[in-house]
């Protein structure tokens, strides 16, 4: 209903419009929207983590090059899978002022009937993607993916797993996946959450968790360090740089691609103006030099989408993730705490 209301609202105006204009009345354009108070990026975990790191990568970028008139604030809110972030920006309907930069959590959500789910907001911007490495610590007796495979195939409850920032997103996919291709079953793996990935590879560090998958951008210190062993990448084929010699999941024997996404999303009600004025300044944003250094020093990917485009590619996500999702006994558990240690 409130669509039709909008067709014929653009109507009226168009004939009203035409009529001023043959009436050899001036006609005024519709006025573009832009902020007019500070703008919060809400980030879905908490400092350290991949899209906190990314946000004050765009909030710099933002002020640097003039890209917004007015400040911009990173504002911290884990919790939840993205839960508590997520219905922060529900209770702003029509407010562009507050977006939020996360993965595919409202996807995740919205599969498990956790808070706010991806429809119940307004998707701007898929800003970039990268792989996740997982990895042990330098000391483990595990060298390889496929010797963890091995291992989880005599026992599935043999080792601990620290996933960043909750079950079911694409850190916990990123192990989950590997297994349920090879005959293991996800679900009994034993996993533990914590809401940052600097966290995780803390407790990992720390022996509190044995295998640890994250972005691999945050394994770049530790490895140089030589704290920890990466054993597989979620990517298609083997990335460059740091990471050359760490064999995929599929080089192991996993069919296993998965990415984690870097989205920004804005309460829901926005105005065809508003979500004009972001998609804008956001690819305006992906295309500095500053952006493309950061892509390339976190071995991320270029892969902006926007409209239509975005919209079909959750929807094809949250098809793809309920199979997952079902295989990890997630579905099962909506109302008990699905984000929780296991």
């Amino acid at each position: 209903m409130t669509g039709f209301r909008a067709r014929a609202a653009v109507g009226a105006g168009t004939c009203i419009g035409a009529y001023l204009l043959l009436a050899g009345y001036p006609v005024a354009a519709q006025p573009a929207w832009k902020p007019e108070k500070s703008v919060e990026i809400v980030v879905t975990c908490q400092p350290g983590c991949g899209p906190d790191i990314a946000a004050r990568t765009i909030q710099r970028i933002w002020q640097d090059q003039r890209i917004l008139e007015v400040p911009s604030v990173v504002l911290n809110k884990p919790g939840g899978g993205g839960a508590v972030a997520y219905g922060y920006l529900h209770q702003r309907p029509g407010d562009a002022h507050s977006i939020v930069l996360s993965g595919a959590g409202a996807v995740v959500n919205a599969i498990l009937g956790r808070g706010v789910g991806y429809k119940d907001l307004t998707a701007l911007a898929m800003m970039a993607a990268e792989y996740v490495g997982v990895a042990v610590r330098a000391d483990s007796s595990i060298q390889s993916g496929r010797e963890l495979i091995d291992t989880l195939k005599q026992d599935s409850a043999a080792l601990t797993f620290g996933v960043a920032n909750s079950l079911g997103n694409a850190n916990h996919q990123a192990v989950a996946l590997a297994l349920k291709v090879q005959g293991i079953h996800p679900g009994k793996a034993k996993t533990v959450v914590f809401q940052s990935g600097a966290n995780a590879i803390t407790a990992l560090l720390g022996g509190h968790v044995q295998v640890v998958p994250a972005s691999v951008g945050l394994w770049v210190g530790p490895r140089k360090s030589g704290q920890v062993r990466l054993i597989a990448v979620t990517s298609p084929k083997r990335l460059g740089g740091e990471f050359a010699d760490v064999p995929t999941w599929r080089e192991q024997g996993a069919d296993a691609v998965v990415s984690v996404w870097r989205m920004i999303t804005a309460p829901p009600e926005l105005s065809q103006a508003q979500i004009a004025f972001w998609q804008d300044a956001l690819r305006r944003t992906t295309r500095t030099q500053e952006w493309k250094r950061d892509l390339e020093r976190n071995y991320q990917s270029d892969e902006f989408m926007a409209g239509n485009e975005l919209n079909e590619a959750l929807d094809a996500l949250h098809e793809q993730l309920k199979v997952l999702l079902t295989d990890l006994e997630l579905t099962k558990r909506r109302g008990k705490g699905a984000a929780g240690a296991k």
